[in-house]
This record gives C-alpha cells, sequence and structure tokens, in this order.
C-alpha cells in the first residue's frame, strides 16, 4: 500500500529522511568508500555497526546497510540473501575495543568527523 505523498511507501514505513539527514548519510556512504576503497572486509563488519550506531539512529544506520548492500550485489554478483545473512549473524556479535579502534581509525581516515556529523 501507499501514501499520497509517496506512492512507493507503505504507512507503516518510518516518516521520510529530512533532507539535511539524507546530506549527512551520503557523507557517510562517501566515508566509507574513503576509508575502506577496497570494500568492506566482513571481519570489520561488527565494529562498524558499532561506530556507525554512535552516530546515526537505527532506521539511518540500516539505510546505509541497504546501500552498502545494494552496491555489493551489483559489483559482485553476490546473492543478496547471502549478504544479509552474514549482517544478521555479526550484528548480534559484540565488538571488541581493538575492531573499534580499527574500524575508528580507517574512518577517520577517509574523513569521519570525530563530532557528530552535520548537514554542512
Amino acid at each position: 500500500m501507499s501514501t499520497p505523498e509517496r506512492p512507493d511507501r507503505s504507512p507503516t514505513d518510518p516518516a521520510p529522511i529530512p533532507p539535511s539527514r539524507l546530506n549527512v548519510l551520503t557523507k557517510v556512504l562517501d566515508w566509507l568508500k574513503a576509508g575502506y576503497p577496497q570494500g568492506i572486509p566482513q571481519s570489520d563488519y561488527v565494529a562498524l555497526l558499532a561506530v556507525l550506531h554512535r552516530r546515526l539512529t537505527d532506521y539511518e544506520v540500516h539505510l546505509v546497510v541497504e546501500e552498502l548492500i545494494r552496491e555489493r550485489v551489483a559489483a559482485s554478483g553476490i546473492d543478496r540473501a547471502d549478504i544479509e545473512a552474514a549482517i544478521a549473524r555479526v550484528a548480534k556479535e559484540q565488538p571488541g575495543e581493538d575492531d573499534i579502534a580499527r574500524v575508528a581509525s580507517r574512518l577517520a581516515a577517509g574523513g569521519w568527523p570525530l563530532a557528530t556529523p552535520t548537514s554542512d
């Protein structure tokens, strides 16, 4: 079912993301690509989700993950279900402090701000 404002959105979907937050999500994806130019290794998934959750809402993290899945499927032909299953497995794990530090360092190298990202 769709809504009059957005025919492709179900009434149970979260509210549309304001343009300022979409800009933040675009920046996050750019930082991820800069920090991981060869792609994100599976060994960093758990820590990456932990780092993203420090700055983004659950829904925003979901949107970032959806975009990363879309890009990975398009680039490699890996089955989307396999990627979703891997993410579901690692999402339940707790990252170690050294894993978080490694991921945060990679993201910082890509321009990830130490403060909360803004729409500027």
